[in-house]
């Protein structure tokens, strides 16, 4: 090779200086990236800030928002920046309510902001968050006990608390959450459609897609008796419920005493009652003393109003106005805000009448039966002119009760005899016999071979017998009867 062209093309050949080093290419790389990337969230930033799907900035003006069906996400834009003065709180037992009917009623423009399966905890958020922007002056607030429970870690944390401050260093979890942008979306399309999903009247309100019929009830108290047993174990005790209410309730009722509360006890299916004084007595107990300890906090001021459904027969008996044991149908909600806005002497809890309407719910969770039809029924049995009350007893139609063979022998005073071997019972009483096989409607008495309406059978390990036809036939008089949700049997010996 020419030593000469060697040398020129080494000349030529670029110098290592001249070429960015590798080193150099990635910090120029990882620049652009951060430039880009604090670009694209500002402008995500300022999207989110300027169209606001939750409206947690401001209220929307030029498009036709879509709400979030999320409560906890979608009620504190409303609580910001809509107009009101009355506020509804509480559980799914309060979404039934419209706005409308209830502002008419109280004479004020309402706010529905309501929480499914919501704690006191979530209840004082909200309610907090409507009563700091100076807008309320009446709250309608439905107490149910189960929302007085401690919420479980797992849900306090994935309670989204930063759209209940005012702190904007923390919205960033708003900014950047994917659900928020679907939501934006879905309100642009309907925007580009015509559609108009700004009904805040229906706003979650469920009433129109549940299912509400006696038969749903009785399907969902079969469940609840084997589910609430496991609710029993890890009841809580009153000091905790009691600190829970003035942590979360009593303390907003004290700091906003220019503002009235309408505080109320949601009336469930009497067979909700019936379920807790059977399954989880505590609970059943711990809410009555409940309902009147908070009776007497709210009492020591002048700015609550209670009132209790619990008790009102004419609703709780009829099953089918709810779609399970709790849930009632949304005419229920329109008779409550009624009652409150003529301030039904009825139902507003007094001094005189606390003790009178826990006895009553006491003695309807007691002595209530679900028949075979369906149908709830306060049963009163009476055995020479004396009350009597039998071991959860099975209502037939409503014209036979079956009770368990040895509670009804003791109580009639007859003889018992029973067969093992043959699943044969025989009851005697004077010269009247009568001896009855289990599962089967033969029999035979002193007279000779009937045939019964009802079958003795196995409950739970025990013979179950026909109260009302065994009675007829050893020689007392059995006469059923049913007066408005009552039933009636009077046994006594024939004269």
């Amino acid at each position: 090779m020419d030593p000469i062209l060697s040398k020129t093309q080494t000349l030529n050949r670029p110098s290592p200086k001249s070429r960015p080093s590798y080193q150099t290419r990635s910090k120029k790389a990882l620049l652009l990236f951060v430039i880009l990337s604090l670009v694209f969230s500002s402008l995500l930033i300022v999207i989110n800030v300027v169209i606001d799907p939750l409206q947690v900035y401001h209220k929307a003006s030029w498009y036709k928002p879509i709400f979030s069906r999320e409560e906890r996400y979608q009620n504190p834009g409303l609580a910001k920046n809509y107009d009101y003065d009355t506020i509804i709180i509480g559980t799914s037992m309060t979404q039934n309510f419209r706005p409308s009917e209830v502002g008419q009623i109280l004479n004020g423009t309402t706010m529905k902001l309501s929480m499914e399966g919501s704690t006191a905890d979530e209840h004082y958020q909200i309610a907090k968050l409507a009563l700091s922007t100076g807008k309320v002056k009446k709250v309608l607030w439905g107490l149910d006990y189960f929302s007085l429970k401690t919420n479980t870690e797992e849900a306090v944390e994935q309670f989204p608390k930063y759209l209940y401050d005012d702190q904007i260093w923390n919205d960033y979890q708003y900014w950047f959450n994917y659900s928020t942008y679907a939501l934006l979306m879905k309100s642009l399309w309907q925007m580009i459609k015509g559609a108009n999903n700004t009904n805040l009247d229906l706003l979650n309100n469920w009433n129109n897609s549940a299912t509400f019929s006696k038969e749903k009830v009785a399907e969902a108290y079969d469940k609840a008796y084997q589910e609430e047993y496991y609710f029993g174990l890890n009841e809580e005790g009153l000091e905790v419920v009691q600190k829970n209410f003035n942590d979360y309730i009593f303390s907003l009722v004290k700091a906003y005493p220019d503002v009235e509360f309408y505080f109320y006890y949601p009336p469930y299916s009497v067979l909700r009652q019936v379920v807790w004084y059977n399954t989880n007595h505590e609970r059943f107990t711990n809410q009555l003393d409940m309902r009147k300890w908070m009776f007497a906090q709210f009492s020591t001021v002048s700015n609550v109003k209670l009132y209790d459904f619990q008790s009102e027969s004419e609703w709780t008996y009829q099953l089918g106005l709810y779609a399970d044991l709790s849930h009632h149908h949304q005419d229920v909600n329109s008779w409550i805000v009624q009652a409150i806005g003529r301030d039904d002497g009825k139902y507003r809890v007094t001094e005189q009448n606390i003790d009178t309407l826990n006895n009553q719910l006491e003695q309807d969770a007691e002595l209530t039966l679900l028949n075979n039809q369906h149908e709830a029924l306060r049963l009163k049995v009476q055995m020479y002119n004396e009350s009597v009350t039998f071991t959860k007893p099975k209502l037939i139609g409503d014209k036979e009760l079956l009770v368990p063979a040895k509670e009804a022998a003791k109580a009639l005073g007859l003889n018992l005899d029973w067969k093992q071997a043959t699943h044969t019972i025989t009851l005697k009483k004077e010269m009247n016999r009568l001896e009855m096989t289990v599962d089967s409607t033969q029999a035979k008495t002193s007279s000779g071979a009937i045939t019964l309406e009802t079958a003795p059978v196995f409950i739970q390990g025990k013979v179950y017998i026909p109260l009302v036809a065994v009675s007829s036939i050893l020689g007392f008089t059995a006469n059923p009867r049913i007066e408005g949700h009552e039933i009636y049997i009077n046994i006594n010996p024939l004269r």
